[in-house]
């Protein structure tokens, strides 16, 4: 069966949360005989398309974007002619351009989609959207919640309630390097020897001012892994409040990664906005057996993280709040390790890429069958 996935951004151009779980689904697919290709937008589309990790990642040009939504004018035809030699088609929702293609190329073939999160910062231009969101929508076979928490919270997907799976993210370990031990060293002189830590792209809706505000509170020490729009406005202001106990690190390769994160005393993770669909740092935290502080915000944030089990949850935008669970699990080694063993049962049972891929070749044969 051939499976093409459809996303604005892929490999190697970008590789976030989608990204990931887009190429943990065609890597674990693969292995019940699914061959997998991904179509995606890149300014250098010539030197971009290559095998990658077993499955083809195409690319159509990129012309401009606009409000945070890439158009392309090449798309279409590179579309036409992948979807020819799909048996079932792939979307990974939202990307208004998607909805177009898949409108005006009426390739016929099965459909499901990832509803990975609601349009929330673009409220204006949803209003004009919206029309030709329900008609994409209502045209799936299948629609993929990620979490129970998101369905039951997003009004879009009531609406479609009756043909909706919850199929939850998930990851590798396999796909994360062995630290090597000079790595692990080399990070433990260079960082504080307790510290929090925030693993994201410095976007709007992190929270990371709120993170920001705790740590001035606290007088803890948190280290940040990642970069974003808003990278020069935090470090402004932590150089203007004098902050001395964050530390910026920049975005890392995963082993960088992995061994930090092995040395934090656990995640923070408070992204206030329901922008966060998910949080799948919140799910490497988990593997590698941290606890966790998150926020409610009715997403799939509070599905990975249980409040008093695998971490903390608190109000969202609440620096009070944050700062006072922050000070629990400092003080706390062996709630801290308590809550470590608990998120790492929970991912084992619920967040594997294994688990995830499992369910995605049923729905696959499901719909395929059904048409």
């Amino acid at each position: 069966m051939r499976v093409l996935h459809f996303f604005k951004t892929y490999w190697p151009d970008t590789f976030g949360g989608v990204e990931r779980t887009i190429h943990a689904i065609a890597k674990g697919t693969e292995k019940h005989g699914i061959c997998s290709e991904v179509l995606s937008l890149s300014r250098s589309p010539d030197t971009n398309t290559m095998l990658f990790d077993g499955h083809m990642a195409y690319k159509a040009k990129l012309d401009f974007e606009l409000a945070s939504t890439g158009f392309s004018c090449d798309v279409f035809r590179h579309f036409r002619e992948l979807s020819k030699e799909a048996d079932i088609i792939h979307f990974h929702f939202p990307w208004p351009l998607m909805d177009v293609v898949n409108l005006a190329t009426r390739h016929g073939k099965p459909t499901i989609v990832t509803y990975h999160s609601d349009i929330v910062k673009q409220k204006t231009l949803l209003k004009f959207y919206q029309p030709l969101m329900f008609r994409f929508l209502g045209g799936m076979d299948r629609i993929v919640a990620t979490s129970s928490n998101y369905l039951r919270s997003s009004e879009v997907l009531r609406a479609f309630s009756s043909k909706t799976r919850v199929i939850p993210l998930g990851l590798s370990e396999g796909d994360y390097p062995v630290v090597a031990e000079e790595t692990r060293v080399r990070w433990s002189s260079r960082l504080p020897k307790r510290f929090f830590l925030f693993i994201g792209v410095l976007r709007y809706y992190k929270g990371v001012h709120v993170l920001l505000e705790a740590a001035r509170q606290t007088g803890l020490d948190v280290v940040l892994i990642g970069n974003g729009p808003l990278e020069d406005e935090l470090k402004g202001k932590v150089r203007q409040q004098n902050l001395s106990n964050v530390h910026f690190l920049g975005a890392l390769p995963d082993e960088d990664k992995v061994a930090i994160l092995d040395l934090s005393l656990g995640l923070v993770f408070p992204s206030h906005l329901r922008s966060e669909a998910f949080g799948l740092s919140l799910v490497e935290a988990a593997m590698r057996a941290k606890p966790m502080i998150s926020c409610e915000i009715g997403t799939g944030t509070s599905f990975v993280n249980l409040d008093g089990e695998t971490g903390l949850v608190i109000p969202p935008n609440d620096a009070t709040a944050l700062s006072q669970a922050m000070t629990r699990l400092w003080n706390d080694h062996q709630m801290a390790l308590s809550y470590g063993s608990n998120a790492r049962r929970r991912y084992e049972t619920n967040f594997t890429a294994e688990q995830m891929a499992q369910s995605y070749m049923e729905l696959y044969r499901e719909v395929a069958s059904s048409r």
